[in-house]
């Protein structure tokens, strides 16, 4: 195919340039499908750039499949008009011989045209489905919502150029030379074959027109059934123990129906279409033996040519027929290509291409204002401080303060809508995540771990030649889990399931404590980690925090819990989204201490829960 999937890469270097000779050659092609931006801001359009030159190949194989085809009439011509004129069986045998391997010729065609289409999608789907996965993820990040669909769109494109669909667009386009050829054996018959395939493509468009607007409907619809199937799946628990799944199961039904009942719209009306051309089209193959008959009885054309005539317009009409008949899938790639477009031409992250030196673990917050999308007011508005390397500061604050949100941009998940989190002096968003992943531990409130085995999990899902296993065993000695684990049917090789479904909460938590102490980080964030702990998993995680403070991490603990306010350094109070405090553990608890004196009835005083939590 002239494109090596080796050579061009997997993964979309939005630097890359456009290979020499294709800069502005593909615009038509790429204006057809509706791709914009430039091959640097837009992978799909570099893509697209790099396929006109096997395209263009793939078409001139097209062209020798189709002149190729002429063999049938040539030698039917020739049957009807030298074998039956002369009786000659030696010139029907070499006749046979050389329309036999003329076909063979095509059987090769078509196999190669077809193995370089099939090449070309899988070479497309290498190409853009990674850099669509780390946009689905990264889009999926503060939000409910499923962002995978592009990843199915991409696969709709890359079955699409190994489908009949796309050799029937391919061969309809030389439909004209067909045309040119029947015009050249009678003008009558030229006439003919025009006017059905004119009368074909306007059944095609009427399709398109007619359809598209019900499948955008029923692609929407399906887009939010499947997210409303995912949510519930999500929520099975809830939805079962408190008698929703009737109530909940209806809800999706007619979210389903709907979706049903757009596709069956638009099938519904292409089929009539379909039937109608192809009624149309066996009409003109008779219209075309009959005009042909007429004219053999007037001497103005031979028999052969008659013949000849009938399987030429046949041929010429039956590409457009087939693409009338995949209409729909036409229109489906269509809409999956603008649809990538969209996704591609949207605000990305960009990897730098610059390794920083390993980090001290100093984190500091400069006017850190944070605004969800779609949201009217900020989690966060301009929050600022300085956490030296080494230190440990416990994050307070009441329910909807922002401090879950803070967690997710101190690690670099979320991105601030204004301000800046640096890790040292550099932006955590500066960073290549590959290269902060090494310094930076984190366990999110809600854990969620990867499907695989504890073993995968702890190791970030590295390939085992990246890691030894004395690492994962000292992460989770660090993490306290370790015993636990061995305890488990198959140690560090025991399958966890989708999302760690396979342990219980308290053992996702110790787990994920583990992940986040592999290697050697420089900071580690740990939101609510003890929320699903019994006694020993809390001593095992102040163990692990001591322990961190001895090797000089810097660790940010959320928390409600006296026992982990305790053991930090400083403390950093969230009230609304803002500071409301910040500084030395002791002065900082005083002036709370202080404050919820002066605020509390008369004869009530501050003090702690059984459970360790503060109340006032």
């Amino acid at each position: 195919m002239g494109v090596r999937m080796e050579q061009l890469g997997t993964h979309s270097d939005q630097s890359r340039t456009v290979p020499e000779g294709q800069t502005g050659a593909g615009w038509t092609f790429e204006r057809l499908l509706g791709i914009t931006g430039t091959a640097q801001s837009n992978p799909l359009r570099y893509a697209a750039e790099a396929c006109v030159r096997p395209i263009a190949l793939i078409g001139l194989f097209t062209f020798f499949v189709n002149l190729l085809l002429f063999i049938s009439p040539i030698y039917m011509m020739q049957v009807y008009d030298r074998v039956l004129t002369s009786r000659s069986i030696e010139t029907l045998v070499y006749l046979s011989l050389i329309a036999l391997f003329v076909l063979a010729m095509l059987a090769v065609f078509e196999h190669v045209r077809g193995k370089m289409l099939v090449n070309l999608g899988e070479w497309i789907d290498a190409f853009l489905s990674l850099n669509l996965f780390e946009r689905m993820i990264s889009a999926s990040i503060g939000t409910d919502t499923y962002q995978g669909d592009r990843l199915r769109d991409l696969g709709v494109v890359r079955s699409f150029l190994g489908s009949p669909a796309l050799t029937a667009v391919l061969d309809a386009l030389w439909t004209p030379m067909f045309i040119v050829v029947v015009f050249l054996l009678h003008p009558l018959l030229g006439l003919v074959a025009l006017a059905s395939a004119i009368v074909l493509f306007v059944f095609a468009w009427v399709d398109e027109v007619t359809t598209r607007a019900p499948l955008q409907r029923a692609g929407q619809a399906a887009v939010s059934s499947a997210s409303n199937a995912m949510a519930s799946a999500r929520n099975a628990e809830l939805i079962q123990s408190m008698g929703m799944l009737n109530v909940v199961g209806a809800r999706w039904f007619a979210k389903n129906r709907e979706a049903l009942l757009q596709a069956r719209d638009a099938s519904m009306r292409s089929k009539k279409i379909v039937a109608v051309s192809r009624f149309f089209r066996l009409a003109v193959y008779i219209a075309v033996l009959g005009v042909g008959a007429w004219l053999a009885v007037e001497r103005e054309i031979t028999g052969g040519v008659m013949v000849a005539a009938s399987i030429i317009v046949s041929r010429a009409l039956a590409p457009i027929e087939q693409a009338i008949t995949v209409w729909r899938q036409l229109v489906s790639v269509r809409l999956a290509i603008r649809r990538l477009n969209d996704n591609f031409t949207q605000e990305h992250r960009v990897e730098t291409s610059l390794t920083l030196p390993a980090p001290a673990g100093r984190l500091t917050a400069e006017n850190l204002t944070y605004l969800p999308p779609k949201a009217e007011k900020p989690i966060l508005r301009n929050v600022s401080f300085a956490i030296a390397a080494g230190e440990c500061v416990a994050v307070v604050g009441a329910s909807g303060s922002g401090k879950s949100t803070l967690a997710r941009l101190l690690v670099g998940a979320y991105r601030p809508t204004t301000g800046h989190v640096r890790l040292d002096t550099a932006d955590v968003q500066q960073w290549r995540r590959s290269d902060i992943g090494k310094y930076v531990g984190y366990v999110p409130q809600t854990v969620q771990l990867l499907p695989g085995t504890i073993r995968d999990n702890i190791s970030r899902m590295r390939e085992a030649k990246d890691f030894d296993d004395e690492q994962i065993i000292a992460a989770a000695k660090r993490a306290g889990v370790h015993d636990l684990i061995l305890r488990l049917p198959m140690g560090y090789d025991t399958p966890i399931g989708d999302g760690g479904l396979m342990l219980s909460g308290g053992q996702r938590q110790r787990i994920a404590l583990a992940l986040a102490l592999f290697g050697t980080p420089k900071v580690v964030v740990l939101d609510e980690p003890n929320s699903n702990l019994d006694a020993e998993g809390e001593s095992a995680l102040l163990r692990a925090i001591a322990m961190l403070r001895e090797a000089g991490s810097t660790v940010v603990v959320i928390t409600h819990k006296l026992n982990l306010i305790g053991v930090s350094d400083k403390v950093l109070v969230m009230r609304d989204g803002a500071v409301e405090m910040f500084g030395a553990r002791v002065a900082v608890l005083d002036r709370l201490g202080a404050a919820i004196q002066t605020t509390a009835p008369a004869g009530a005083g501050a003090q702690p829960t059984s459970s360790g939590e503060p109340r006032s």
